[in-house]
C-alpha cells in the first residue's frame, strides 16, 4: 500500500511539473510576442516622428525663404513668393527678380485689354529672360488698373490683362502654363497718385514676379 501511495504521489508531482513548465514556455512565448509588437510600435513612432519632423523642416525653410525676400521687394512680389510657397510650386523659394509693364512699354489702350505691339515686343524680351534662367522658374502675372471704374469692374480688367500677358507668353514662347499664374489686384495696389494722369498711367501695369 505505501509503495502506491508512493507512486502516486510521483506520478503527481511529475505531471504537476510538466504542467508547470507548459505554462512557464506559455507565458514566455506570450511575453515575447507582447515583446516584439512594443518593438514593432516604437519603430512606427519613431518613423513618423521622424517624417513629421522632415515637413517642419521643410516649412521652416519656406517661412525663412519668405522672410528673406530682398528689402527693396515690393510688397506685391512677397505675397506672389508666399502665394507659390505655401502652393508647392518652387524648388528654392527664390525670388529672382520682377518687372513692371507700364502703359508707356505695354500700352494698353484705356478700358483695353489686348497686346500693342510694343507690348509683345516687350515681353519678346523677358520671355528671354526667363529662358535664360531656365526651366524650373515660376512666373505670377499681377494685373494693375488706376482708380476709374468700380472696384469689382478694376478687378476683373486687371485680371483680363494678366490673362492676356500670360497666353502670350505660352504660345508665343512655350513657357508652359502650369509655370504661370494670373491674378488681379484691380486698383488696391498703385505705385502713384491717382489724381494725375501721370500717376494713373504708372498705375495701370502688369508686374511679372518670377521665382524659382
Amino acid at each position: 500500500m505505501m509503495t502506491s501511495r508512493w507512486s502516486v504521489s510521483i506520478a503527481c508531482l511529475t505531471l504537476l511539473s510538466a504542467v508547470g513548465c507548459a505554462s512557464k514556455g506559455y507565458v514566455n512565448e506570450e511575453v515575447s510576442r507582447e515583446v516584439a509588437a512594443v518593438h514593432t510600435r516604437v519603430d512606427e513612432v519613431e518613423s513618423q516622428v521622424e517624417a513629421n519632423q522632415q515637413r517642419l523642416d521643410v516649412q521652416g525653410e519656406r517661412i525663412e525663404a519668405v522672410s528673406g525676400v530682398a528689402e527693396n521687394a515690393s510688397q506685391t512680389a512677397r505675397e506672389a513668393l508666399e502665394r507659390a510657397v505655401n502652393a508647392g510650386k518652387l524648388a528654392e523659394g527664390k525670388l529672382l527678380f520682377e518687372t513692371a509693364l507700364t502703359d508707356d512699354k505695354v500700352r494698353f489702350a484705356f478700358d483695353d485689354k489686348d497686346l500693342s505691339p510694343e507690348g509683345k515686343t516687350a515681353l519678346d524680351e523677358i520671355a528671354g529672360e526667363l529662358v535664360a534662367a531656365n526651366e524650373s522658374v515660376y512666373v505670377e502675372i499681377q494685373g494693375h488698373t488706376d482708380a476709374t471704374g468700380t472696384d469689382d469692374y478694376n478687378l476683373e480688367l486687371g485680371y483680363e490683362r494678366a490673362q492676356a500677358v500670360l497666353r502670350y507668353l505660352n504660345m508665343r514662347h512655350g513657357v508652359p502654363l502650369h509655370r504661370m499664374s494670373a491674378i488681379s489686384y484691380g486698383e488696391t495696389a498703385p505705385v502713384a497718385d491717382n489724381k494725375s494722369s501721370d500717376g494713373r498711367a504708372q498705375n495701370r501695369r502688369v508686374v511679372l514676379v518670377v521665382l524659382r
